[in-house]
């Protein structure tokens, strides 16, 4: 494991489309037992060099219920964003509109073999479409269970050519946040989406009150059973 983190905190392969210099910014162990598997670190973020350490990040620690210490022991959570370094702003009318989509060479490149040297991990946290994306099972029974009236997925169709004749591919529409809420039970208890803990989703937390009243408790009780971590 450190061999690998020290080659991705040294990776420049997207360093032409960054508006800053590269700065990977992650935490990983081989004996982290929760993952954090976010989008990709904001301005403050990358010259701050810490993850979470800010409005969102104290959010986050009270619904996990960990202190920051804990929260920043290697051993206990993994966070590992898509995307490792600030992938820039989106500007319109030359006003930011928010960050741009994390750069995809990170999980193309290091995330396999992150996850490969991380066979402890029993909890995947979610945040953010790109993650869900990328983490959260679309096979077997939960995509069956998609089905239904609150998640029904849109299918488009590839045709893709063949020596014989074409064939058509399904692929199901990505989830959002708001369907893997609704249906967490489904992917419990290894994966858990959750909506970002930005002060600026505050009306969904309010339209969502299952959120705290259903999710959050039985996310509290697991973490503190694979952490043996008592009440603080």
């Amino acid at each position: 494991m450190a061999a690998l983190l020290t080659k991705i905190n040294a990776c420049t392969l997207c360093q032409a489309d960054l508006p800053l210099a590269p700065k990977p910014i992650l935490q990983a162990s081989s004996q982290a037992r929760i993952l954090i598997a976010g989008q990709a670190p904001g301005v403050k973020t990358h010259h701050k060099g810490i993850p979470f350490d800010d409005a969102s990040g104290e959010r986050l620690r009270t619904w996990l219920n960990v202190t920051r210490e804990q929260f920043y022991d290697p051993a206990l959570f993994a966070i590992v964003p898509m995307g490792f370094c600030f992938p820039g702003s989106i500007e319109k009318n030359a006003k930011k509109q928010g960050d741009k989509p994390p750069r995809p060479e990170c999980a193309a490149t290091w995330h396999q073999a992150l996850l490969a040297l991380m066979p402890q991990i029993e909890l995947i946290v979610i945040l953010g479409q790109y993650a869900i994306d990328y983490h959260l099972p679309r096979e077997s029974s939960v995509a069956i269970n998609l089905t239904s009236p609150l998640t029904k997925p849109q299918t488009t169709h590839i045709n893709v050519s063949s020596s014989a004749k074409a064939k058509t591919i399904p692929k199901l529409k990505p989830i959002t946040v708001t369907q893997a809420c609704a249906q967490w039970q489904q992917y419990w208890p290894k994966y858990l989406v959750l909506p970002h803990p930005s002060p600026r989703n505050n009306l969904w937390l309010k339209l969502h009150p299952e959120f705290e009243r259903d999710m959050l408790p039985r996310l509290r009780m697991r973490i503190a059973s694979l952490l043996n971590l008592q009440p603080h």
